[in-house]
């Protein structure tokens, strides 16, 4: 596995409590920019390429969930302090993990548009499988010309998936892209979700057709302590297509849980 310092992060704010942004797999930090422009005069955001993705070096060997997942608790010690981790999608998944492998470094958790993982259904394992193949036979920006438009809502706007595209173009290739294809193949964290000990916040897209309300619905009636949001007018990206709604959810998260001034 790569060296924690080897990992590539963004950071902004100098104050407040530490918020750690897991992105999607087919993402990268750049898929946190509008949390970046609001919420870093309140908490120190943090926001990684995972291992093999955008900025961050190619990993020495293959990496499992438990690798990730041991990774960004490396990006939490480095800084000296716990954190209240975001994670979108497959991040969501890392996330989840990380607060089952490593519960003294997770404060609590903001778990958006995931899933307990593709390794709940055989179908959706095989598809998740696929999709690095897919990348293999097309190559980066055409894989996510084709799949970028489906990550928002129909109502999108242009400038919105153009950003989806390019970061997806910018951020996924092999091999790091096909070892995180089978981490979430294989995952299957229905039977560890009763022990999330983390206060828990799950928010969905309403319109959100990749992973859906029914999967977060899923994570949400299995971790103990969770409230659950759907966000209006939202695809799977509901943080960067309803930017406003989803950072107004995540600051009454952690204005209860990180004591945050109103």
């Amino acid at each position: 596995m790569s060296a924690p310092a080897d990992v590539h992060v963004e950071e902004a704010g100098d104050r407040g409590p530490l918020l750690l942004c897991l992105h999607g797999i087919g993402s990268s930090s750049a898929s946190f920019a509008p949390q970046f422009a609001e919420l870093s005069a309140l908490l120190r955001v943090v926001a990684w390429d995972a291992p093999g993705y955008g900025k961050s070096p190619d990993p020495a060997a293959a990496l499992t969930l438990d690798d990730f997942a041991d990774a960004a608790a490396a990006v939490i010690r480095e800084r000296g302090t716990g954190a209240h981790v975001l994670g979108v999608s497959w991040g969501g998944v890392i996330a989840l993990r990380l607060a089952t492998r490593h519960p003294g470094l997770v404060t609590s958790l903001i778990v958006a548009d995931s899933s307990p993982g593709s390794g709940t259904d055989g179908a959706r394992a095989e598809a998740m499988r696929a999709r690095a193949v897919e990348l293999a036979e097309l190559g980066p920006r055409a894989f996510a010309e084709a799949r970028g438009p489906r990550l928002v809502s129909p109502g999108a706007p242009d400038e919105l998936v153009r950003r989806v595209v390019d970061t997806m173009a910018g951020a996924v290739r092999l091999p790091g892209y096909a070892y995180a294809v089978e981490s979430m193949a294989s995952a299957d964290l229905r039977a560890e979700l009763p022990t999330v000990a983390a206060p828990t916040l799950v928010l969905c897209g309403d319109q959100d057709t990749v992973t859906g309300p029914e999967a977060s619905q899923a994570i949400a009636g299995s971790v103990p302590r969770t409230a659950s949001v759907i966000v209006k007018d939202a695809g799977h990206l509901a943080n960067q297509e309803q930017p406003g709604r989803f950072n107004a959810w995540l600051l009454a998260h952690l204005r209860i849980t990180a004591r945050i001034p109103e």
